[in-house]
């Protein structure tokens, strides 16, 4: 199993209890696929911050970040999921060194 780091945006439309829902769901979808949410800080909410650009008429986003290990096969499910989540603004998967 290879380390992995999941850095999303959630729109800002969302409330408190909806935003909690959504990382649960992602977190789930990282164990279902049979990866380990791990680390010191396994989800880290940075909290809400301003974008660089407009996405989707959003000048801010709650920022989320999540280490976890996988195998790197199943990681087009978890993509997947991320594209179709209707509160993910943006994502990006980067493998961290070990």
């Amino acid at each position: 199993m290879k380390p992995y780091e999941l850095l999303y945006i959630i729109s800002m439309d969302h409330d408190e209890e909806a935003i909690a829902a959504l990382i649960a769901k992602v977190n789930s979808t990282i164990e279902s696929i049979g990866g380990k949410v791990d680390g010191i800080f396994q989800t880290d909410p940075w909290g809400r911050r301003r974008l660089a650009y407009p996405i989707k008429r959003f000048d801010e986003g709650y920022y989320v970040l999540t280490h976890f290990t996988a195998e790197s096969e199943p990681l087009a499910e978890l993509e997947r999921v991320l594209k179709l989540s209707e509160g993910i603004l943006r994502y990006m998967i980067t493998r961290r060194q070990p």
